[in-house]
């Protein structure tokens, strides 16, 4: 009985990474297809990823993939910057106030996407602001602000007060505590809601679908638009190297964070 209630869990986490892996899996393996759109296996070959700088699907992808990019960078810096200011703010109200606003601020991140596209086209519509990039990345900015309070607030609640009055008691100005005393406590929250933001105004289709016109198209666009032919192995070859890329990332972080805790051990050893 011991050694099912054990292999139960393992098995039910198993099986989840397994659901979850598999497609990833499925597209990485055909990204080194021989037969175009097909999943019938033809064959090893490395076409898929060169020819992603050629000819003019290949090119389309990649405008699209800097365009996402660029709107999601400008997207993640701008909401995490509110995201900063909201929480100094919001640190120093009346705790009554400071949940009410807290929980008005959640009710985006559980809005179903489509509303809130809608809700911007409309907004920008009464507004007459002609549909563009500007209209995109303002779209993005607004609906990853609620994310990047939900990541900095926890951090910022952990923030010891005492150490903002301490500065300023030892001459820091106002300016001078929260640019070296309180952004590097924050630092970890800030971190993480570049990290989450990003990735939220690369993936997002919906939002950016209602708030752009036709000259612009982000990556999520123009893979919908191009599946309707067909699932092109570019496309696996482009969403290969992405994955790859974070891949990459969340491992490097991994191992800074596993260097600077093995750091503090040893200090707190040798004392």
């Amino acid at each position: 009985m011991r050694f099912l209630k054990r292999l139960l869990p393992d098995a039910y986490i198993g099986l989840i990474l397994f659901f979850l892996y598999l497609p990833i899996a499925v597209l990485i393996v055909f990204s080194f297809n021989k037969v175009p759109k097909s999943f019938i296996w033809g064959g090893f070959t490395l076409k898929n990823y060169t020819s992603l700088f050629k000819g003019s699907d290949g090119s389309q992808l990649l405008d699209a993939l800097l365009t996402t990019l660029k709107i999601a960078a400008i997207a993640s810096v701008v909401a995490t910057a509110f995201g900063v200011i909201s929480c100094l703010g919001l640190a120093y109200l009346h705790k009554k106030l400071q949940n009410t606003i807290m929980n008005l601020t959640y009710i985006p991140n559980v809005m179903p996407e489509l509303v809130l596209g809608i809700a911007f086209m409309l907004l920008f519509s009464f507004l007459n602001i002609q549909k563009g990039q500007l209209t995109l990345i303002l779209a993005h900015i607004a609906f990853c602000v609620p994310f990047a309070i939900l990541s900095i607030s926890p951090k910022m609640k952990q923030l010891d007060k005492n150490l903002a009055e301490a500065a300023m008691d030892l001459g820091a100005t106002q300016w001078q505590t929260i640019r070296l005393v309180i952004i590097p406590e924050l630092m970890p929250g800030i971190l993480s809601s570049l990290m989450l933001t990003f990735t939220l105004s690369v993936d997002d289709y919906l939002i950016s679908n209602f708030n752009v016109d036709s000259s612009t198209q982000t990556l999520p666009m123009a893979i919908y638009s191009q599946t309707k032919l067909g699932v092109s192995p570019k496309m696996n070859a482009l969403t290969t190297i992405l994955f790859a890329a974070i891949f990459l990332l969340l491992v490097l972080s991994n191992i800074s964070t596993l260097r600077k805790s093995n750091k503090k051990n040893v200090k707190a050893i040798n004392k």
